[in-house]
């Protein structure tokens, strides 16, 4: 038992640090090579954790080797378009301002039935409210919307608007903090004011309490509804 916990811990540590140096992307983010690997690293690692009579180096060995091979071929790809290419695939347009591009469909194995549904997931119900449609390399479908159905910007109604910046957190459960707070130039009394708006009276009843750089805050008591609210306070300008 001892044996099947300590090898299970290590080709569990090392399959954990593989997939953290492959980065951060979702399942349905992965280029095809990356879900490839993905899934015969999940097979081998299988092996060497359950059968004992299986080496615990020949689990470890392939698995590094998957490893290498990704690292090289993302290496590869970064460094030549051509092998990028070859690797990831291209994005492919399947609608255009011509209409549907069938070719596309058949070389991509999809159906009219697979489009549309991707299309209604985007909120997208009619086929000439868009005006290009690509897959891209990764399956995921995005889509530009031609100028009767794209959403107004504010530079086409010619407004000028301030960058925004993130919000910072400057209470979380119930705790202060300070390094943050000192980022949006807001001290006790200021922060003591806004709170008791959400009805909090001790900065340990709040939940949580986020500004950001135009003075607009989110604040969450304990047991009640989050208020969000424009203290017309500017911070500490860009953060």
């Amino acid at each position: 038992m001892l044996t099947l916990l300590l090898r299970g811990v290590i080709i569990y540590t090392i399959v954990f640090l593989i997939f953290r140096l492959m980065g951060k992307r979702q399942l349905g983010q992965l280029q095809p090579f990356e879900f490839v690997i993905t899934l015969i690293i999940a097979d081998l690692a299988t092996i060497p954790m359950s059968e004992i009579n299986v080496p615990l180096l020949h689990g470890i060995v392939p698995l590094v080797t998957i490893a290498l091979i990704h690292f090289l071929i993302g290496l590869l790809s970064r460094k030549s378009i051509k092998l990028r290419q070859m690797f990831n695939g291209k994005p492919i347009i399947v609608v255009s301002p011509y209409g549907v591009e069938y070719k596309a469909l058949k070389q991509l194995n999809m159906d009219f039935n697979d489009l549309t549904e991707a299309l209604r997931e985007m909120n997208i119900f009619s086929f000439d409210e868009v005006q290009y449609a690509i897959i891209e390399t990764n399956g995921k479908l995005t889509v530009l919307p031609n100028a009767n159905n794209a959403p107004l910007t504010a530079t086409d109604l010619k407004i000028k608007k301030e960058e925004s910046t993130l919000p910072i957190m400057v209470i979380c459960d119930g705790r202060k903090i300070q390094k943050n707070m000192d980022i949006a130039k807001i001290d006790d009394d200021f922060l003591y004011n806004q709170i008791k708006k959400a009805g909090a009276f001790r900065f340990k009843d709040v939940l949580i309490a986020t500004i950001d750089n135009g003075g607009k805050m989110y604040i969450q008591a304990r047991n009640k509804k989050y208020i969000a609210i424009n203290s017309n306070y500017k911070g500490g300008g860009n953060w």
